[in-house]
């Protein structure tokens, strides 16, 4: 697995992992022809290989977003403040930033349709104490969750960067974080997203609004055919018509990679 210490080679600098892999020049074109900034790292976990657009960005800590709610999912489940993803949370009835949100819901649905409101609920049940325990644990960015339960993740203190985020992936998508089997793979379980052929895509969006710019994330990973690749993507987010942009741009490049088809 990657550590501090590992070496982090630019894609232009990388042989070919297949010959359907583009050159850097055609993955930073899917940025610029949507007109936005980002980063696009991908880890190949059988090699410990690291493949970058931008290489100074994908370095960069950012505030996870709802990103954090993949860690989080996985220390409320160790930890006991939920059973699993078939939980069923209340909607207190009042109106909600998203419409998604406004009905009961399993944990599995809440981090589906990214819903805040819910995991500020496990938050509380968990603790700082916890968090501050889980994330050292874990290594995730910084560790830092500041003295805001339920806010930490959104306005920071924590942050961590789009390399960061492919090695904690990696641990997770082999079930090798220090924590139990039972609780990595129920939240594997919820990430899944979809399976095209023989390949299987598990991800998750995040959406920084407390910067400016606001950053999004989309970070999974993608596994079949004896092989997993972790990655992680974020962009500066000028206005909503830039968020769908996340996944267009991820998807595009893990296709030109030929690491998950179209």
């Amino acid at each position: 697995m990657l550590t501090g210490a590992m070496a982090v080679t630019a894609a232009c600098a990388l042989p070919p992992a297949d010959a359907s892999e583009a050159a850097a020049s055609d993955f930073e074109a899917e940025f610029l022809q949507r007109g936005v900034m980002g980063t696009f790292v991908r880890l190949e976990i059988a090699t410990d290989r690291v493949t970058l657009i931008n290489e100074a960005r994908a370095q960069k800590r950012y505030v996870p977003a709802s990103t954090f709610k993949i860690a989080n999912s996985l220390i409320a489940i160790e930890t006991g403040a939920v059973k699993g993803p078939g939980d069923v949370f209340s909607w207190n009835g009042q109106p909600a930033l998203m419409k998604d949100w406004e009905r009961d819901m399993t944990l599995a649905d809440a981090i589906r349709v990214s819903n805040v409101p819910v995991y500020q609920e496990i938050a509380r049940s968990v603790g700082l104490k916890a968090y501050e325990d889980w994330l050292d644990r874990l290594g995730y960015g910084n560790a830092n969750p500041g003295s805001a339960v339920d806010r930490f993740w959104l306005d920071g203190p924590l942050t961590i960067s789009a390399i960061e985020q492919t090695s904690f992936l990696a641990a997770l998508a082999l079930q090798e974080l220090p924590m139990s089997k039972a609780a990595q793979a129920a939240v594997k379980g919820m990430l899944h997203r979809e399976t095209r052929g023989s390949r299987s895509l598990y991800a998750k969006t995040g959406w920084l609004t407390a910067a400016t710019p606001q950053i999004g994330w989309w970070v999974g990973w993608v596994e079949g055919d004896g092989r997993i690749d972790t990655f992680a993507l974020n962009i500066d987010v000028a206005s909503d018509s830039d968020l769908p942009k996340r996944q267009e741009i991820g998807l595009a490049i893990l296709s030109r990679m030929g690491l998950y088809g179209a």
